[in-house]
């Protein structure tokens, strides 16, 4: 069988390609025949790490880096790092970006102590690198790192120093002592004005003295009439405290007792002011007493022959009395009978 050249030259194309796929991956740390795991971590700042760099633990490398990818605002950076090799890594574990004297650029992962292991796909905790300088400074001498961030220390006094002698700050510093000369002046003027306060002869305090001795001169002189008053404010008290006062307390609570029984009796419905008071009976009999003599004097005006006849021939009116009042009389205060 025959092969034509444009079937040959397909397959080589198709070979081509698939080996240049399998070195791009290949170089970039990924395989595709072996096992691999994928682990993420986020930097602020990747000090120069790129793809394909490795990734290590203990120094030995463990897998590389697949992808950089930063967010628009550039404060994130996600890291795809791929391992080749199988180790187990600790949840507990940190990743660190690594620049060695050479410039070399690794992703370095400092193994933790929990007994649970990552998973592919999780994402790894990261912590910012120290620096070159400063980790070859803390590895050749502890000391001399001590000696830099002293230096350091010095170098920030000695700006602040600088900032104190600037123009402005001289300025600050004649105005303070101006004012502490202003200070200086206003305390000699008090020291003064409290020695003449002092003085024994002229002071005002010596005046204040002075009356004082006179008020109690005065209180000396006047020692009798003071005891006398105090007697007589001791007579008076005595006295009040002899008078029967108890006993018209007593008396104007027995008399308060005596109201509140008759008040109480009142209410009731005993006795003839009680029964006067809350009784309507009285009330009622009374009313229609009244209805009574109303239609007796209407019926009176009405038909006086009834009652009085003065004709010598006449017959007496013997016709039925009122039985309601008349309408003259509608406003008396009468009691409708049920």
């Amino acid at each position: 069988m025959k092969i034509s050249n444009e079937t040959k030259i397909g397959i080589l194309a198709a070979f081509a390609i698939a080996l240049l796929i399998l070195g791009f991956n290949f170089l970039k740390g990924k395989s595709i025949f072996a096992k691999s795991r994928t682990l993420y971590a986020v930097y602020t700042d990747v000090q120069g790490l790129a793809e394909s760099n490795a990734v290590k633990i203990n120094g030995l490398q463990v897998g590389t880096v697949y992808s950089i990818n930063p967010d628009k605002s550039m404060k994130r950076i996600l890291v795809n790092m791929t391992l080749t090799r199988e180790v187990n890594i600790p949840t507990n574990s940190v990743a660190t970006i690594k620049v060695d004297l050479l410039g070399q650029v690794s992703v370095e992962i400092h193994l933790g102590d929990t007994p649970r292991f990552f998973a592919s796909k999780d994402t790894i905790a990261t912590i910012p690198s120290i620096g070159l300088f400063n980790e070859f400074m803390g590895k050749v001498n502890p000391v001399f790192l001590e000696v830099k961030r002293a230096v350091g220390s010095i170098d920030s006094v000695l700006g602040n120093f600088n900032r104190i002698l600037d123009p402005n700050a001289k300025d600050n510093i004649g105005s303070a002592l101006a004012n502490l000369n202003k200070t200086t002046a206003n305390l000699i003027t008090a020291s003064a004005s409290l020695t003449e306060l002092l003085n024994t002869q002229t002071g005002a305090l010596a005046g204040t003295l002075n009356n004082l001795n006179s008020f109690t001169g005065n209180l000396d002189k006047n020692n009798e009439k003071i005891n006398s008053l105090v007697s007589n404010l001791d007579k008076t008290a005595g006295n009040l405290s002899n008078l029967e006062l108890q006993k018209t307390l007593d008396i104007l609570n027995s008399t308060i007792g005596d109201l509140k029984g008759t008040i109480a009796k009142l209410n009731s419905n005993t006795g003839t002011v009680g029964l006067l008071l809350n009784d309507t009976r009285l009330y009622n009999n009374l009313t229609a007493t009244a209805n009574k003599l109303n239609l007796l004097i209407d019926d009176l005006k009405t038909n006086p022959k009834r009652y009085v006849n003065i004709s010598v021939f006449g017959k007496k009116n013997k016709d039925a009395g009122l039985t309601v009042p008349l309408p003259d009389t509608v406003n008396a205060p009468y009691t409708r009978q049920k």
